[in-house]
């Protein structure tokens, strides 16, 4: 089973269980040749590895090594307790020629006791649209008679396509159907040695956008950790990494920004067991395979240190920042940033509402899937309040502690800000509040903002000078235009005015003076969150928003089983959904409702809608209260 635990962009942090235990990705499965093990597996394991990946054509094509590992297993013959994926030979195959047909191999991963074993696809490199179509046709079919053989082994089937997204994205709609536990992404190998990153990264997307949500993707032979960042935030989950021994052989360090040749070198900037111990001299004056050993557990460390910084990343919510620091690193990176810029309007699908942390500017900052959300529900969700609109400077956050001779004047004011023309009610709502930019931003961002303001002042009533605008008026309030233009960004156009219709009270902090608690005719309907200016829903205004907005706005349709548990304030677990809204985003507040459209609880979503209807395991919502 594959369950989400934490995430950030496309990226998460899952638990997937096999026959030898848990495995927490993103992570990367160091490769394992059982005929040279310079780090045997064991140490392997020491420095980090929940799981390996060994080669079971090698295995099969040596008399000793088949007949060992299917008497006693394959984690006997590389004496390795855990996980164990097994690899068809795809490649070795496409190199020298096949001589074990695509089943066979299949059923010799399963008897030898592999965890994860993988089909015998077709590895297209360099191929004609034309040739490439049949190769995936092939590939496909293969996976189709591959799977009734699996028995408890899990099976990968792997997506392919050549460098064709749409080819890619087809044949992950057809594995999709497929009774298959894993998916790699595979024929990448040759793009990332000629660092083609910007292809890799279309592969990526078009592979994910065809595949379930709710199963892992491998990206198979990516060794290096420069890649690992951008490809965990485009939803990859699983590595293999041959390039640890590839690299020492070769003299070769591993670093999370690059490779560096050991003979150009003169200091070891690392500080892991083996660049603690030895210095270049030491290491040079070794024999080829005592170094090789060494230069192997320093790529290995570096390798597992950049996987735990990515899910540190993922936990605290600036992986997308940890990205784009990879990619400065190498001007193919800057180049595979285009592929991502492109694809954010995919992105944002399983961007969270808000972070944990502040939205730290860099050159890319702009492109991320958050600042697209943003601009797009200012266009769609936003309504001013007033007949005449000011433009007013960017003095400070939150906006009005600038600006307070202001709060009285019948005007809508907007800031131009650094991230664009922003209405001074949402002031305190994530990331407007929580970003932090320096003095001057690059001029591709200045071009998105400058298309945003824009569109966005065709939609501004009239403009004019402040000194038009009346000091003071009866009808101004800024609180409650605050929180009714907080409620239509969060929750749609109209939800403002369903929820503060009546009698409103505004409860302010007495230490910060920040809205806390709105009540509307005596009843709590909403808090606002002092971290990131969004609202948590209560039940009064759950009932609010359901009585205004038609199925299926907001809600999350449950089975009939978990009704009881849910009303009790139960979490709604994924594999009792029968339907979400199509807006939701992981950590949108939402109703849950039974088959008969009855609002039974409120929550916060943890998944977006394809993880709620895909997923078997894990927490759909989060419930906060039941509704009586």
């Amino acid at each position: 089973m594959f369950e989400i635990k934490e995430r950030d962009a496309a990226g998460r942090i899952c638990h997937f269980e096999t026959a030898h235990g848990k495995i927490i990705t993103p992570t990367v499965l160091p490769v394992i040749n059982p005929g040279f093990m310079s780090v045997s597996p064991n140490e392997i394991r020491r420095m980090g590895a929940q799981a390996v990946i060994t080669n079971s054509y090698i295995i099969y094509k040596n008399e000793n090594f088949r007949a060992t590992a299917l008497e006693k297993g394959v984690h006997e013959l590389i004496n390795f307790s855990g996980p164990i994926m097994t690899d068809s030979g795809s490649f070795q195959i496409y190199m020298y020629g096949a001589d074990i047909s695509p089943l066979e191999i299949v059923e010799f991963q399963r008897d030898i006791g592999s965890d994860i074993g993988t089909i015998l696809d077709l590895f297209s490199l360099n191929a004609t649209k034309h040739k490439a179509i049949d190769e995936v046709n092939e590939t496909i079919n293969r996976a189709k008679a591959s799977a009734p053989l699996k028995g408890k082994m899990l099976l990968a089937c792997t997506v392919q396509g050549g460098i064709y997204s749409d080819l890619r994205e087809r044949c992950a709609l057809e594995m999709k159907k497929i009774d298959a536990d894993i998916h790699p992404v595979g024929g990448v190998v040759p793009i990332m040695e000629q660092q083609r990153y910007r292809e890799l990264a279309e592969i990526i997307i078009a592979s994910k956008k065809g595949l379930p949500p709710s199963r892992p993707v491998h990206l198979f032979g990516a060794g290096h950790p420069m890649v690992f960042p951008m490809a965990v935030a485009l939803g990859c989950d699983m590595f293999d990494s041959a390039a640890y021994i590839k690299y020492a052989k070769d003299g070769r360090m591993i670093f999370p920004d690059g490779t560096m040749k050991l003979d150009d070198m003169e200091e070891l900037p690392c500080s892991c067991e083996v660049c603690r111990k030895y210095s270049v001299k030491e290491l040079k004056e070794m024999d080829n395979k005592k170094r090789a050993r060494k230069l192997a557990y320093h790529n290995l460390h570096q390798t597992f240190m950049e996987i735990r910084r990515i899910r540190e990343a993922i936990r605290g919510g600036w992986l997308w920042e940890l990205v784009e620091q990879r990619a400065v690193a190498h001007p193919a990176l800057i180049d595979a940033m285009e592929a991502l810029k492109k694809g954010k309007k995919w992105l944002e699908r399983w961007e969270p509402i808000s972070k944990k942390r502040a939205f730290l500017y860099t050159g890319y900052a702009m492109h991320r899937p958050i600042i697209y959300r943003l601009h797009k529900r200012l266009l769609e969700r936003f309504s001013f309040s007033y007949p005449k609109s000011v433009f007013i400077k960017e003095k400070g956050k939150p906006y009005s502690r600038y600006y307070k001779n202001l709060k009285g004047r019948e005007a809508n004011f907007v800031v131009d800000s650094k991230i664009g023309l922003i209405p001074m009610e949402l002031e305190e709502m994530y990331p407007i509040a929580q970003s932090v930019f320096p003095g001057t931003i690059d001029a591709g961002s200045r071009t998105i903002v400058r298309a945003f303001n824009k569109k966005f002042m065709k939609k501004m009533p009239d403009i004019v000078d402040i000194s038009e605008v009346k000091k003071s008026g009866p009808k101004a309030n800024f609180d409650l235009s605050k929180v009714t233009a907080v409620a239509d960004m969060q929750f749609g156009k109209g939800a403002g005015n369903s929820l503060f219709e009546g009698d409103i009270e505004i409860i302010k902090s007495k230490k910060t003076g920040k809205i806390r608690n709105v009540y509307c005719n005596g009843e709590h309907v909403v808090s606002m969150r002092a971290t990131d200016g969004l609202f948590t829903l209560k039940a009064a205004g759950a009932i609010h928003l359901h009585n205004s907005f038609e199925q299926p706005k907001l809600r999350v349709v449950v089975a009939d089983d978990a009704v009881p548990f849910v009303r009790e304030g139960k979490n709604a677990f994924a594999k009792f959904v029968l339907e979400c809204h199509e807006e939701f985003r992981p950590y949108d507040e939402t109703l849950i409702v039974d088959k008969k459209d009855e609002l039974i609880s409120v929550g916060q979503c943890r998944m977006n809608r394809e993880e709620m209807l895909s997923f078997r395991k894990g927490i759909a919502v989060k419930t906060r209260e039941g509704v009586k």
